[in-house]
């Protein structure tokens, strides 16, 4: 499984987010997770697509990109492996 999570500096939901999916790509139960960061600072396209959106996540599933709705920023890391599990 591949996410790519959009995000840009200083975002504190961003960050949350991040931390949250980093612990879940250490579990055993997501062994094969990607996960790619991409800031959005560091593209026109990108910034213009996300600038008020971030942080972004998207599944990659046979080359197709499919968003994930936004989780809260107060959603535990069992609750966002559960959220995955539904891409999966």
């Amino acid at each position: 499984m591949k996410l790519i999570l959009y995000t840009k500096a200083g975002c504190h939901l961003c960050e949350g987010l991040q931390e949250k999916l980093e612990t879940i790509q250490q579990t055993p139960d997501f062994p094969s997770l990607q996960l790619e960061i991409r800031d959005i600072t560091t593209r026109d396209d990108w910034f213009a697509a996300y600038q008020y959106e971030v942080p972004v996540l998207h599944v990659v599933k046979n080359d197709i990109l499919q968003t994930i709705p936004r989780p809260s920023p107060r959603t535990s890391v069992a609750q966002l492996e559960k959220i995955l599990r539904k891409y999966l």
